[in-house]
């Protein structure tokens, strides 16, 4: 858990807040991004099409990020009927923040392969913590808001592809995805045997080995 450096390694944890309210900030502005360019002003008039990090921020998203190691940001709102395309519309925008995550992870990825394995900066160094710390955050924002359990971006997804003789079962996941998620991280974060944290790690390390 992130939250035990802020003893022990206070700069470390400095560096990993850093890096969360990066990912967090560039995820939901491109959800907001590509909500306008579809056609729609909905998240541009509530003051989400902005790299301000405070209009992104979800407090409860962000204290789970810190203290179990999975997280999300403030969902960005959408009016589905003004998007260009009503019913895939929704599943563009939802991808658009997980894609931006995966970006990140590339650009950075390769500073860390020029500096680092280039011999520019030494694996001890602040800005090396800093780098390794987005590549990892931008993994985890990444693949855990593909899950589809709603406010995720990965219900949108599953929502575009379901028929409409699905809606009590989209129904239900809107009334109670918020406390299904919860329920899902905690059991993930307590027990012994955990799925989501051995996939984001198989996922870091594949990551790391292409950029060593």
């Amino acid at each position: 858990m992130i939250l035990q450096y802020l003893f022990t390694n206070p700069q470390f944890f400095i560096v990993w807040i850093a890096a969360i309210v990066y990912a967090i900030t560039v995820h939901e502005f491109s959800h907001a991004l590509a909500d306008y360019r579809l056609g729609d002003t909905t998240a541009r008039d509530q003051g989400r099409l902005t790299l301000n990090p405070l209009a992104h921020l979800d407090p409860l998203g962000s204290v789970m990020l810190v203290l179990v190691g999975f997280g999300w940001g403030k969902p960005v709102p959408f009016n589905p009927y003004s998007l260009k395309n009503h019913r895939w519309g929704p599943a563009v925008i939802s991808l658009a923040g997980p894609i931006s995550n995966f970006v990140s992870v590339i650009i950075f990825g390769f500073a860390l392969k020029f500096l680092v394995v280039g011999g520019h900066l030494s694996q001890d160094n602040l800005l090396t913590l800093f780098l390794v710390a987005l590549v990892q955050v931008n993994i985890i924002l990444g693949l855990f808001n593909l899950i589809p359990i709603p406010p995720l971006d990965g219900s949108k997804l599953l929502y575009s592809a379901l028929s409409d003789k699905y809606i009590h079962f989209k129904i239900m996941l809107e009334r109670y995805g918020s406390l299904i998620l919860l329920a899902f991280i905690l059991l993930n974060s307590f027990s012994s045997v955990s799925p989501l944290s051995s996939i984001f790690t198989a996922v870091t390390n594949f990551v790391f080995r292409i950029f060593s």
